[in-house]
């Protein structure tokens, strides 16, 4: 069906993404608060978000399920 496409769609908001960039290069939550200007708590929330998007317990398992997906590289 057209316009049913999901190729070419991010799971991620940009700013999501930069968080896990980072929380795959092993830096801690305030490490990347310090890093983007946001807050320890908001870097806590976007993680939430993208575990909840994926249905997953975990930051590990959230990191392994967007290589899996494509939306990470490592």
């Amino acid at each position: 069906m057209k316009g049913s496409d999901d190729k070419g769609k991010f799971i991620l908001t940009n700013r999501e993404r930069e968080v896990f960039e980072l929380l795959v290069q092993d830096k801690t939550t305030r490490e990347i608060a310090k890093e983007l200007y946001i807050s320890e708590k908001t870097v806590r929330n976007h993680i939430s978000n993208v575990m909840q998007k994926l249905n997953v317990k975990g930051r590990s398992q959230a990191v392994v399920e967007l290589i899996r997906l494509g939306e990470l590289k490592i």
